[in-house]
């Protein structure tokens, strides 16, 4: 059977020139599988943009945590959160809200399941720097997941931290962030390749892309709609720096 690849894009944040970028790349490269791990809006300027595209172009999208919470964002609660949920309609944020939480495939005789943060739950954070206890707990049949084989290989996003490790015949790899990327400032996204649907071994790959775009584009989007934290989403953007590690 032919090989086959899937992208793997996340953590767009309403930052619709560097989506626009990554799907370029997606296309050029021939590839017509496309699965979104999550967080479409909010930190960025242009999350209603975002989620209508990639309602056009992705195969699956899962709910993120900024997917999820955005629609119980109230009228007490701050400025900033306030525009982010104005800036989705209310049928958007519903569509957000009611995406599922988890996916499962089989590629090349592996059993991959994708999510937005952990097993447990879109809020529940991974960091690369883990312990043995939560890599293990990421392969984990939960309530979140549904009952089923245990996956070998375990793709997941949040972190905007993107790498891979394999240990005890599972992998596990957090495929980064289009939008927000925190460890280059350079937006990341994910290709699998390998035999769709397939019961024994064939040859598998998981490929990192790193796509440059116009940051100072982006940026200036920000500043022209008046987006709140449009300084420190800059500088995020410019640097990769996390917005509660930067100094004034």
């Amino acid at each position: 059977m032919p090989l086959e690849r899937i992208a793997l894009i996340s953590d767009v944040h309403g930052n619709l020139t560097a989506l626009e970028a990554v799907l370029a790349d997606i296309a050029g490269r021939g590839i017509h599988r496309i699965i979104n791990l999550g967080d479409n809006a909010g930190k960025g300027p242009r999350g209603a943009a975002v989620v209508e595209r990639v309602r056009e172009v992705c195969e699956v999208n899962i709910r993120g945590n900024w997917d999820d919470f955005l629609e119980g964002i109230g009228d007490d609660d701050a400025e900033e959160m306030r525009w982010w949920r104005d800036e989705l309609s209310p049928p958007q944020r519903a569509w957000l809200r009611a995406l599922p939480l988890s996916h499962d495939l089989t590629l090349s005789g592996r059993r991959v399941r994708l999510f937005h943060a952990s097993a447990e739950s879109p809020h529940v954070r991974v960091h690369f720097h883990h312990t043995e206890a939560q890599f293990d707990d990421m392969f984990r049949a939960t309530a979140m997941t549904g009952d089923g084989p245990e996956p070998t290989v375990v793709g997941y996003a949040d972190i905007h931290d993107a790498y891979i490790e394999s240990r005890d015949g599972r992998t596990l790899f957090n495929i980064g962030s289009v939008g927000n990327p925190l460890d280059e400032p350079t937006p990341s996204y994910v290709i699998l390749e390998g035999v769709p649907d397939a019961d024994g071994p064939a040859p598998f790959e998981v490929r990192f892309v790193r796509v440059p775009y116009d940051v100072e584009a982006e940026i200036a989007v920000a500043e022209g709609l008046g987006m709140p934290q449009a300084g420190v989403w800059a500088v995020e953007l410019r640097t990769a720096v996390y917005r509660g590690r930067q100094t004034s």
